[in-house]
């Protein structure tokens, strides 16, 4: 793994007793010959009736010739996932903040 950021939001004080439960993550992988992946996840459970769990998923392949575009690709992941959230209660301001935290993960580059 490369970089990566995560974070998670219940509806209780603690995760355990928690009836509402979401989380985000973004990951960066790279393979040895140089393609990268840049992909996000956002998981949501409920307990209570009549709400659906739903799983939303997405990212990028970048080849070894735009892997100097790990950054933009961990920002259009971010955007495209924070868009295609169902309603903004458990998604708003996630995203945005995930991919500045993942952009910051990424290993030091001498210029």
């Amino acid at each position: 793994m490369l970089a990566s950021a995560s974070d998670e939001e219940f509806d209780n004080r603690y995760k355990f007793q928690a009836n509402r439960k979401a989380s985000f993550k973004l990951t960066v992988r790279q393979h040895a010959d140089g393609r990268t992946i840049v992909y996000g996840v956002h998981c949501y459970s409920s307990e209570y009736k009549g709400e659906h769990w739903r799983d939303v998923r997405g990212g990028e392949l970048l080849t070894s010739e735009n892997a100097s575009e790990i950054s933009c690709a961990i920002h259009r992941v971010a955007a495209e996932l924070e868009a295609r959230m169902m309603d903004g209660r458990w998604s708003r301001g996630y995203w945005p903040q995930l991919a500045h935290e993942c952009t910051a993960d990424l290993p030091a580059v001498e210029l």
